[in-house]
């Protein structure tokens, strides 16, 4: 792809000056590493994380996406995902970003621009990869140069920002992209569930009492809900603790016990049982781990 090498040096240079979560658009994250990293756990937004060089793999649930340089992930609603680095050099580093997207943004040109096209490939995981397009990387691209110009950026970024959504919307997933911006649809339907449980993440839950707040039935629910996420309400609560608890004990490692009360647990064994179940390792271990390593906490959507 021509365009690629021009998106590492952007990634690399604004790396550097501006690092995670830069003032000038708020919820990019621009990610480097020059060595394989360990695999890191995380609730990420709806977002587009793309490779400019290197690779990176990340699970949800029992389904792996591998992509490398030149693809792209989508996830189209919060999703705990665990994510590693999979190829990176510190003579070729992994240079990837990550941009939030806009469901309102979507809907926006949805409105404008009328229903999907026909025959759009329709994939019903909250996930896809797919390959980038020399379009939407010079998309990209641009919005990425106007971060050097502030001006420019007031006033043109939100520009390049809208191509971007609208080169989603019209790419390999188009039917994916835009079911973000639909009220109505399956994935705006597990979003609002997903928002639900991590207000009450921490709280014992009916899916009875979820499936109400959504306005829909249980069976269809779980339905839903498992098809976009791989995993049912419950199983995604089990997840949102855990990892909360992984995040609090590598910021404050200390009191494992309060940490696993502080996110729902009523028993140290069952937090510890259930947090080696996940992560391979018992909590405290993990955490000596992680911290020893120096792992890179950059959110993994990025």
């Amino acid at each position: 792809m021509r365009n690629l090498p021009e998106l590492a040096e952007c990634i690399d240079r604004l790396h550097a000056t501006g690092g995670r979560h830069p003032d000038w658009l708020p919820g990019l994250t621009l990610s480097r590493a020059t060595r394989v990293t360990e695999p890191l756990s995380d609730v990420t937004r709806p977002v587009l994380a793309l490779i400019a060089q290197g690779a990176k793999r990340t699970v949800l649930a029992d389904r792996v996406y591998d992509y490398q340089a030149g693809q792209y992930l989508i996830a189209t609603v919060d999703l705990p995902l665990s994510a590693q680095v999979t190829r990176a050099t510190p003579a070729e580093p992994f240079l990837g970003l990550g941009l939030p997207l806009n469901e309102h943004l979507i809907a926006d040109l949805l409105l404008e621009t009328g229903a999907p096209p026909p025959g759009s490939p329709d994939d019903n995981s909250g996930i896809v990869v797919s390959d980038a397009d020399n379009d939407l990387v010079d998309a990209v691209v641009r919005l990425l140069r106007l971060a050097e110009r502030p001006q420019d950026f007031a006033v043109l970024g939100p520009a390049a920002e809208r191509e971007i959504h609208w080169r989603l919307m019209n790419g390999a997933h188009a039917a994916t992209v835009r079911r973000i911006g639909m009220t109505g649809s399956r994935v705006s339907l597990v979003g609002r569930a997903v928002r639900w449980l991590a207000e009450h993440y921490d709280q014992p839950i009916r899916i009875a009492d979820l499936a109400g707040h959504v306005g829909v039935s249980v069976p269809t629910l779980n339905r839903h809900f498992r098809a976009v996420t791989a995993m049912s309400p419950l199983q995604y609560q089990k997840q949102l603790r855990l990892q909360r608890a992984r995040v609090e004990l590598l910021a404050a490692p200390g009191d494992v016990a309060a940490v696993g009360y502080a996110v729902g647990y009523d028993s140290p064994s069952q937090f510890s049982r259930e947090y080696r179940r996940l992560f391979g390792v018992p909590p405290g271990q993990d955490t000596k781990r992680l911290l020893s390593s120096g792992a890179d906490t950059s959110p993994v959507g990025a």
